[in-house]
């Protein structure tokens, strides 16, 4: 497969001519070839973006932009099948779920968004004297959206559903690991309706494409799903511009066991939470608090709950648990691993896999201080810190025990 920039309603090449390949997780071979966007490509994107929200959107009745965006919505679910299995090549998560969750919640997201385009009200202020006093909401212009590779589809909807909802303009510039699907949403965006330049979409690499985007003094907000640091130097560097941000990055969650819980459910939870999506998810509840005295059953049942999730193919019926993004993020992961058994944890089951492919099999750590980086960092794999509490007060002081924001 082949893709370019899209850019003011047609593909367009990088104004290089540079490109770069993507490879299929489940297998490490080529899958795509993008095009590799740089300070050049984004300022084509947010020029055309900001004629498209002058020209037009900006302007049209609510009630007609609420017709488009929910048509968006209804063109994904015609393409559903296609855009899962693209998903799931692409981004190595199992096809049920890109069915069942990824591509049906990003239609309905656009549906949701379509009934807030006419509901956007200012207020009447009361003042002194015979004024009358009130504020307009008005779009702020060209949105730049940054999404991340573990829900490149359903992340890329949640930002631009609302920012057109209130009638601006968007420069997408998707993850360059899992770009495949978020291209899609040009033509969809087209077939729908909406004018030329509203969505404009840029492949690439952060430094190149993205840092561009970020410093663009033309977008007046950037809208940011990823990893903590990378949050941190958008934030530094949209200061610069006085730009309006929104950043959802890194998680260390907890789920806590206590004595008197359903163990055989909450063991079950408990999985689901951090291996669900590879644990490529900044929800993961990565950290498992239980209770002392229950800790031996709980990890009985734990470890069951996990050998029956079936690692492979993400395109075969059953597969539970597809590879990793990235041959890069599999050694990272591994080097979790390796680090927390250096550390004096105790693997219970799991590890990296072997062959093809970027495989890490779910793998739970019991034996975890509040002091191992695994109990500190995000891994962002399919990996579990298992710790032990005596009281309410110890789960709770070891739930908040992290410097990142909790689910």
């Amino acid at each position: 497969m082949h893709y370019q920039h899209w850019i003011d309603g047609r593909w367009q090449p990088s104004a290089s001519n540079l490109t770069f390949d993507t490879p299929e997780p489940a297998t490490g071979a080529r899958l795509a070839t993008l095009a590799r966007g740089d300070a050049t490509d984004v300022e084509r994107a947010v020029a055309g973006a900001k004629a498209a929200f002058h020209g037009a959107w900006s302007r049209v009745d609510p009630h007609e932009r609420a017709r488009i965006i929910w048509r968006i919505g209804d063109v994904i679910l015609e393409r559903l099948e296609e855009l899962a299995v693209l998903e799931a090549r692409d981004g190595g998560k199992p096809l049920a779920n890109a069915r069942a969750i990824d591509i049906p919640r990003a239609a309905e997201t656009f549906h949701y968004f379509a009934g807030w385009a006419d509901k956007l009200q200012g207020d009447t202020i009361p003042v002194r004297g015979p004024y009358l006093n009130y504020t307009v909401r008005e779009p702020l212009g060209v949105v730049g959206a940054i999404t991340p590779w573990n829900f490149p589809f359903l992340l890329a909807a949640r930002k631009i559903a609302p920012a057109l909802a209130c009638g601006n303009t968007v420069v997408l510039k998707p993850a360059e690991q899992a770009s495949l699907s978020s291209l899609e949403l040009g033509p969809i965006l087209k077939a729908a309706g909406v004018p030329d330049g509203v969505l404009q979409i840029v492949t690439g690499f952060g430094a190149e494409a993205g840092a561009p985007l970020v410093d663009h003094p033309g977008v007046a907000k950037i809208s940011f799903t990823g990893g903590t640091d990378t949050g941190k130097r958008i934030m530094r560097a949209a200061a610069g511009t006085l730009k309006k941000v929104s950043l959802e990055l890194g998680g260390k969650s907890p789920n806590i066991i206590f004595a008197d819980a359903d163990l055989d459910a909450a063991a079950k939870g408990a999985a689901r939470a951090v291996f669900y999506n590879q644990g490529e998810i900044c929800t993961a509840g990565s950290r498992l608090l239980v209770e002392r005295s229950v800790l031996g059953p709980v990890l009985e049942r734990l470890e069951a709950a996990t050998r029956a999730m079936v690692v492979g193919d993400p395109m075969q019926s059953g597969t539970g648990i597809g590879p990793l993004i990235s041959a890069e993020h599999r050694d990272r992961v591994a080097g979790f691993i390796g680090r927390a058994e250096a550390a004096g944890a105790t693997r219970l089951l799991g590890g990296v896999g072997e062959g093809a492919g970027y495989f890490v099999h779910p793998t739970v750590f019991t034996g975890v201080g509040p002091e191992m980086e695994l109990a500190r960092e995000e891994v962002f794999g399919p990996v579990l810190a298992v710790m032990a509490f005596d009281t309410l007060e110890e789960a709770v002081a070891l739930a908040d025990a992290t410097d990142y924001g909790l689910a």
